[in-house]
């Protein structure tokens, strides 16, 4: 079942759970994310970041359009961290029914023109966009990037930002960082700050760089108005410390022999995550709601 980000959100923000957002970059978690989401009974969305699209090519969207379409759970395909128009337009024309700009290091005017342009864009398609308010640190451990130090989001400038680009969801900062934390950092997230945002506006909020954050701010995060954590660095971590484990011990080189094992290593990762989220159990509601795919020629 494929949806778009704001059908997906929607229900999420009525039944008070979030949904994950797994950045995949080969076939390999791709088949991590859908797989546990199936298991799980869980809607999940498949992030793609723009240097991860470039890396699995246009035409594997292909297969991933009709193996999501084909599913009994809900699906989003998203765009991450869209830098420009032209990336946007390249991610729907692979058939994402979801996108991201990020123009959170531009002026705060710039910003809402940028987004407004895509969102002028892509609502006519019926294609879901996300904003954001603020900037992500970054640990140096993920190819998404980040900043040295966090400008958190400022809830009066969100309900502005919302209000003049009519955005479906809005990622906003309040302290987390893209990648693994070194040992000796401890992130802490500002929620008295995502309470006075969610004060102000209405659509479902975002959380960027949800992971290596402890269990107990992120649940907390859930239960004030995150509608949508995204998760790359903790799930992808646990698949390649496996694949290092059997390489190191082994002499296997055929890839049907060393990837099972690192697959369901991964899938344990997002098994607790969609616990975390309270997400599992739910696609049962988009079921039952008998929500139609995004798009007609869908069906």
């Amino acid at each position: 079942m494929l949806l778009n980000m704001k059908e997906l959100l929607t229900v999420a923000q009525e039944n008070n759970f979030a949904v994950g957002a797994f950045n995949v970059a080969d076939s390999n978690f791709f088949r991590t994310v859908v797989e546990a989401a199936e298991a799980n009974d869980s809607p999940a969305i498949i992030a793609v970041h723009p240097t991860e699209l470039d890396f699995t090519k246009d035409d594997f969207f292909q297969y991933v359009m009709t193996r999501v379409k084909n599913s009994s759970v809900p699906f989003v395909v998203h765009m991450d961290h869209g830098d420009s128009l032209a990336s946007i337009m390249r991610a729907i024309h692979c058939g994402f029914s979801s996108v991201m700009i990020d123009g959170s290091l531009l002026p705060f005017e710039e910003n809402i023109a940028v987004t407004k342009e895509v969102v002028d864009v892509c609502h006519k398609l019926n294609v879901s966009v996300e904003g954001e308010l603020g900037t992500i640190g970054s640990t140096g451990t993920s190819v998404e990037g980040g900043v040295s130090e966090v400008v958190y989001t400022k809830p009066e400038d969100a309900e502005i930002f919302v209000k003049e680009t009519g955005i479906d969801t809005l990622a906003v900062a309040i302290g987390t960082a893209h990648g693994i934390y070194p040992k000796d950092v401890k992130p802490e997230l500002k929620m008295d700050v995502l309470e006075e945002i969610k004060e102000k506006i209405s659509i479902p909020l975002v959380l960027h760089g949800g992971s290596a954050n402890p269990d107990e701010e992120i649940a907390k995060a859930v239960a004030i108005g995150i509608q949508k954590v995204n998760i790359s660095s903790d799930y992808k971590y646990a698949f390649y410390k496996k694949c290092r484990e059997i390489l190191a011990s082994t002499e296997l080189w055929d890839p049907n022999a060393i990837y099972p094992d690192c697959i369901d290593a991964a899938k344990e990762v997002v098994t607790q995550k969609m616990g975390l989220f309270n997400s599992t159990g739910k696609a049962k509601l988009y079921r039952e709601a008998n929500q139609q795919p995004w798009r007609s020629d869908l069906q």
